[in-house]
């Protein structure tokens, strides 16, 4: 009954979605460094036994000084590549929890507000505009400053700053499809708004969700950086941002402390957005080109 390029009833739209991920070189590198960074978070107590935070050697040795250490050590003595892998588990552990907590919150009241519409709706969007009213880097801060700079409280102030994007997003959506052929026939079928909500409308504006998640990991890991620069990151797990934090003392000397994590980034990131690029092409009827 509901017609969506990525609906798996509909084998024709799905296949051609796919065909036209698997055909962007720029998805296909994207998704690749993500794979790639994932594998490494996953094996890093396989090349890298122990504590990241001990002190294993001399500091400040440079890259390819020690073999046993091919990226160097930084102030403390500390093994920089163990870093970065043990690194990669938090910054991606708190850009996924961020991105999965701002996402639950703004599709709930997104499509509350749209669906429903009237009053609920009009207090809903309200509430949003509250939040939005302030800057969203700022509002990470007071959250981070006022609970302890831990993994969960940095993912959970940054998911609750990026709800409001995400909820006027769906809001939109919905506000389209509520009247659609589909969704009057589930009504006149006896469904109820729950079933309309969650089978009908929300599988049909997944496309632009997913798009904007992509984005919404990106942001986050951008966001952790930012605030370890700062000094608010968790002081008892390494993170790419953290790491970036404690060699900015000594960017002059041992510049390698800040590139090297900033490089880890830097792809990171971009390779969320050649994602999300991707998967805006593909999942969007205007731009992606139907295979016969």
């Amino acid at each position: 009954m509901s017609i969506i390029a990525i609906q798996p009833t509909k084998r024709g739209h799905s296949e051609s979605v796919w065909a036209a991920l698997r055909r962007n070189p720029a998805v296909l590198t994207g998704a690749g460094i993500l794979i790639l960074t994932l594998a490494m978070a996953l094996s890093a107590e396989h090349f890298f036994p122990g504590d990241p935070m001990d002190m294993v050697a001399a500091p400040l040795l440079w890259p390819g000084a020690d073999p046993a250490y091919p990226l160097g050590t930084d102030s403390l003595g500390r093994d920089v590549a163990s870093g970065i892998a043990y690194g990669a588990r938090a910054s991606l552990l708190i850009a996924l929890s961020a991105t999965l907590l701002s996402v639950t919150l703004g599709v709930a009241v997104g499509a509350l507000a749209g669906y429903h519409g009237g009053r609920l709706g009009d207090v809903l969007m309200r509430i949003t505009e509250v939040f939005q009213t302030v800057p969203s880097f700022l509002l990470v801060i007071v959250i981070v400053a006022i609970g302890n700079p831990t993994v969960n409280i940095i993912a959970l102030a940054i998911g609750i700053s990026s709800w409001p994007t995400v909820a006027r997003l769906i809001r939109a959506e919905f506000r389209t499809l509520r009247e659609a052929d589909f969704v009057t026939a589930a009504r006149s079928q006896g469904f109820n708004n729950r079933t309309i909500i969650l089978h009908e409308i929300l599988p049909n504006a997944l496309a632009p969700l997913v798009v904007t998640a992509s984005i919404l990991v990106a942001s986050a890991i951008l966001i952790e950086a930012g605030l370890a620069f700062l000094g608010m990151s968790d002081p008892n797990k390494p993170s790419w941002g953290g790491m970036i934090g404690s060699g900015r003392e000594q960017i002059a000397s041992a510049w390698f402390l800040t590139a090297l994590p900033g490089l880890a980034i830097i792809f990171v990131v971009l390779a969320l957005n050649m994602l999300g690029d991707g998967l805006n092409d593909a999942l969007n009827p205007r731009l992606r080109r139907y295979l016969p």
